[in-house]
């Protein structure tokens, strides 16, 4: 028999269609998640900036002031972990709404604070809603951006850390100085009430997650992640760099208040030109890293962050231009790593999202082959019923070692008659089917 004359054999799997830009929604939906992000990210970083006005004006010590701030990171990190049991099971659109409007409540009770005590439930309360938003936003991103949009969409929304410190910090700064310090978070609080009312009445519900069988546990799978080598060193690389960077940061504006004697009402200056700088800075050291390599642009990078802590922590009084100068030497010393590590975490996102791909072809292409046997099959029973064995054109079907992106492809038919005559199954009888289901493994 010939197999040509069916048309189930697989046909060729074509590379995804290209997809020219984003749509009117897309561009939408990530402009919105990018304002929501840019609120959470202010919050999180204005209580460094806060803290030489802060501290006097809650009369609290720089020990109280460091563990508010490590209140919310920490908060954030067990919130994280734990919405890992659960937050596939919900739309992604009521997991954001729920976790946003919990991170206003918390800001709300930053904003009122009159002490330590409340100004840190404060932040442990925004730390646990807003340590899942950041998440939740990059799902979203994942489920509803093609593959090839997908990093231009990623760029957009790490637009939310530059403009949050170039923007956001200086206006709290300023808002702060001519005001109070309250008027910070109360402005956050109502950029959130912005972006939760527009969430809530023009976002489209992000539910195709749901269709999709869970049945492995996430904390296994998070435990296995972990327990892998390169995995275990990028998150060591990532906890010593951030520990680093925030043993200083949060006491930067306290320090150049107190130690570098620069007038308060030069903050602001100081954080928007460090800002702007960090922006150029960023896709410089993506150059440099692609150019050199990534190991001798994070050593070199380390090595000045290095040199130039030595040199902030030993200044004395000077003046704004050298403050200005050794701040923003400082502040790029240190993002160099972060955006090295920024750029590997995409590359290992990158090869892990090949590497679906790589599985989705292969198993198309198994069930192409499974299709056109079972054609084959079919065929032969509608012609030939009466024979059946290894000598007609059915069995010659098949492949052995056939090279497919990830590995090989191997395609077989075997004679199941030799092992048991399905033509008993004809009888109706109980005994044959309780033969075949269990040599079938039914």
């Amino acid at each position: 028999m010939s197999l040509m004359s069916e048309q189930t054999i697989a046909a060729p799997i074509d590379d995804e269609p290209q997809v020219r830009g984003f749509t009117r929604y897309q561009s939408f939906l990530i402009a919105l998640l990018s304002f929501t992000q840019f609120t959470l990210i202010l919050d999180f970083i204005i209580m460094s900036p806060l803290g030489a006005i802060l501290m006097p004006s809650l009369n609290i010590t720089a020990g109280q002031f460091g563990v508010a701030v490590s209140a919310y990171a920490f908060a954030a990190g067990i919130s994280g972990i734990l919405a890992a049991g659960f937050a596939d099971r919900f739309d992604r659109k009521k997991l954001l709404l729920f976790f946003h409007v919990g991170f206003m409540l918390g800001t709300v009770l930053c904003a009122l604070a009159q002490n330590f005590h409340v100004l840190l439930l404060g932040r442990i309360v925004t730390g646990l809603f807003g340590g899942v938003i950041g998440s939740v936003v990059l799902a979203i991103v994942t489920d509803l951006i093609p593959l090839q949009l997908r990093g231009r969409a990623m760029g957009v929304l790490q637009t939310a850390f530059a403009a949050s410190q170039v923007l956001g910090v200086p206006a709290g700064l300023f808002l702060a100085n001519h005001w109070n310090w309250h008027i910070c978070f109360v402005a956050i609080v109502g950029l959130s009430i912005v972006a939760i009312a527009v969430v809530a009445l023009f976002m489209e519900p992000v539910t195709a997650h749901l269709k999709l069988q869970h049945d492995s546990n996430p904390f296994r799978h998070l435990i296995a992640t972990v327990g892998q080598p390169r995995y275990t060193l990028a998150f060591l690389v990532t906890t010593l760099l951030a520990t680093g960077g925030f043993m200083l940061m949060p006491f930067g504006s306290a320090f150049t208040v107190h130690n570098l004697g620069i007038d308060i009402v030069h903050l602001p200056t100081i954080y928007l030109v460090s800002g702007l700088f960090s922006i150029v800075i960023g896709p410089l050291v993506g150059r440099a890293s692609d150019a050199f390599g990534k190991y001798p642009t994070f050593v070199f990078g380390s090595a000045m962050s290095i040199v130039m802590v030595l040199i902030y922590t030993h200044l004395g009084q000077v003046s704004l231009t050298v403050a200005i100068l050794v701040n923003v030497l400082m502040f790029v010393a240190i993002a160099s790593g972060l955006v090295l590590l920024m750029i590997s975490r995409e590359e290992l996102a990158l090869d892990r999202s090949l590497r679906g791909r790589e599985a989705a072809r292969a198993a198309a292409i198994v069930r192409g082959g499974e299709l056109s046997a079972i054609s084959a099959l079919r065929k032969d029973a509608r012609e030939a019923p009466e024979v059946d064995h290894m000598g007609e054109h059915w069995a010659s079907i098949g492949a052995k070692g056939v090279a497919i992106d990830g590995g090989s492809f191997d395609l077989a038919v075997s004679d199941a008659e030799g092992r048991f005559n399905v033509n008993a199954l004809r009888s109706g009888e109980v005994a044959p089917v309780l033969i075949f289901q269990k040599l079938a493994g039914i």
